[in-house]
C-alpha cells in the first residue's frame, strides 16, 4: 500500500518544522530565542476573548452552518466594504477554519490536474504544496530584488499559458513584509483580466503597514477584476488570534459555494465559538492596532538596522507584517569548525545550533538566499537574538 500520489509530492511546513525544533532544545532547558514566530506575541484583546466565554455560557457550542453563522458573514461583508471597497453580499463569503484553510480551499476547488498556478517568489510556504495536494503544477515567478521582490506586470504575463487557472498574490508579503502598491496591483489586474484567469489575493497582514503606506486590495479595483478575484483574509494577524482558527474567503458565488460544499465534508464548520470571537473583533474597536502597530514599527527598524550593519547582509525595509528578510548570501562559502554554509538552510541550522537563534531558511520560501527573522517577540529577545547573530556572523571562517 502507498500514500495518495498528491501528498507524496508535498513537505512538511519548514516553518513548522524549525519551531518544532527549538521547542525542543528549550524544553531541555536552553535558552533559544524564536525568531521564527509567525504570530504575534500579543494577547488577544479582552473583549473578544470575553465574547468567546459569553458564546460558551449561552450554549452556543453547537453544530453551525458549514459555511459559518450569517451574523459573521455580514460582518465581513461590512468589513470589506468599510475596509477595502469591496462590496460582497454574504452568500459570496465563507467563513473557514483560518486563512491558510480559506486559501486551500480555495486552490483546491478551482485548480486539478494540467492547471497551473502562478506563485511569486518568495512566496509563503504552502502555496505550492497547496497546489500540489489539488493535483495542479505550481509555476515559480522570481520577484526581483531590484523591484522589491515583487513581481511585475510583464513577468506575469509571460508566465501565463493555456493551462494557466490562477495568480496567487500576497500582500503584505509573508516572508518579505513588502507591499504591492496600487499602480503595480493595477497593471496586474490588467493582465489577469486580458487572460481571463483568476487571482487569490491573501491579504491576511493587511493591517499591518508602516510609514504611512495603504494596503489595496486588487479585487477594488474595478467591476471586471472583482469578478476575477478571490479575497481571502481572517483574523489570526489582525487581532492577535492565531490559535481561534477563523479566516474568510469572499468572490464569486459559484467558487465560494464549491468550497462550502467541500468544507461540509472535511470540517463540518468552523468552531462555534471562535466564530463569536470573530465576530466580536470585526465589530468592535481597533484601537488596539495603534499601539501595537507602533510596536511593531519600533522593532522593525531596530531590526533592520542591525541586520544592514552586518558584514554580509542586506536587508530591504519591510512595508508590511512583522518578519524582515536579509540576503545572507554574502557569508555562503564560510564555515564554522571545518563545516561549510552552502545555502539558508545550513546558515539556519548553524545559528541554532551554535548561537541558539531560530530563523527560518528563505530555500522554503523559494529564495535560498534569504532567510526569515520575525519581529513579534519583545525587544529584549530581538536585541539578544541580533547581538548572538553577530556573533554567529564573527566566528565563521
Amino acid at each position: 500500500m502507498t500514500l495518495s500520489p498528491n501528498v507524496q509530492k508535498i513537505k512538511p511546513s519548514i516553518t513548522l518544522a524549525v519551531t518544532a525544533k527549538a521547542n525542543a532544545l528549550k524544553a531541555q532547558g536552553i535558552d533559544v530565542v524564536p525568531l521564527s514566530a509567525g504570530e504575534p506575541d500579543f494577547d488577544t484583546p479582552k473583549h473578544i476573548a470575553d465574547a468567546a466565554v459569553e458564546a460558551i455560557r449561552a450554549g452556543f457550542t453547537k453544530y453551525t452552518p458549514s459555511g459559518g453563522i450569517m451574523d459573521l458573514k455580514k460582518a465581513v461583508c461590512e468589513k470589506f466594504r468599510r475596509d477595502n471597497g469591496l462590496n460582497y453580499s454574504p452568500s459570496q463569503v465563507i467563513i473557514n477554519c483560518g486563512a491558510k484553510h480559506s486559501d486551500f480551499l480555495a486552490i483546491f476547488v478551482l485548480v486539478g490536474p494540467g492547471d497551473e498556478v502562478i506563485i511569486p517568489s518568495p512566496y509563503w510556504v504552502s502555496y505550492p504544496d497547496m497546489t500540489l495536494l489539488a493535483g495542479g503544477t505550481p509555476v515559480i515567478v522570481e520577484g526581483k530584488a531590484e523591484n522589491g521582490l515583487k513581481i511585475t506586470a510583464q513577468q506575469l504575463r509571460e508566465a501565463i499559458t493555456p493551462r494557466t487557472k490562477l495568480v496567487v498574490l500576497n500582500s503584505p508579503s509573508n516572508p518579505t513584509g513588502m507591499l504591492y502598491s496600487e499602480g503595480e496591483l493595477r497593471e496586474l489586474a490588467e493582465v489577469i483580466v486580458e487572460a481571463g484567469i483568476y487571482v487569490l489575493s491573501d491579504e491576511i497582514y493587511e493591517k499591518l503597514v508602516y510609514d504611512g503606506k495603504r494596503h489595496v486590495s486588487i479585487g477594488s479595483l474595478g467591476d471586471e477584476i472583482f469578478k476575477h478575484t478571490i479575497t481571502v483574509n481572517g483574523v489570526s494577524k489582525a487581532y492577535s488570534m492565531t490559535g481561534w482558527r477563523i479566516g474568510y474567503t469572499a468572490g464569486p458565488e459559484w467558487i465560494i459555494k464549491a468550497m462550502d460544499a467541500v468544507q461540509s465534508q472535511e470540517t463540518s464548520n468552523p468552531t462555534s465559538i471562535a466564530q463569536k470571537a470573530a465576530l466580536a473583533g470585526l465589530l468592535g474597536s481597533e484601537d488596539f492596532l495603534v499601539d501595537w502597530t507602533a510596536e511593531y514599527d519600533r522593532r522593525r527598524r531596530y531590526m533592520v538596522d542591525r541586520l544592514n550593519s552586518c558584514e554580509g547582509v542586506s536587508c530591504l525595509m519591510p512595508e508590511g507584517a512583522f518578519y524582515a528578510f536579509p540576503d545572507v548570501s554574502g557569508v555562503y562559502g564560510r564555515s564554522f569548525q571545518g563545516k561549510k554554509i552552502g545555502g539558508s538552510a545550513d546558515f539556519c541550522d548553524y545559528m541554532l545550533d551554535s548561537q541558539r537563534i531560530a530563523i527560518i531558511p528563505g530555500i522554503g520560501f523559494g529564495a535560498d538566499r534569504f532567510v526569515r527573522l520575525s519581529y513579534a517577540i519583545s525587544m529584549a529577545n530581538i536585541e539578544k537574538a541580533l547581538d548572538r547573530f553577530e556573533a554567529g556572523l564573527k566566528a565563521l571562517d
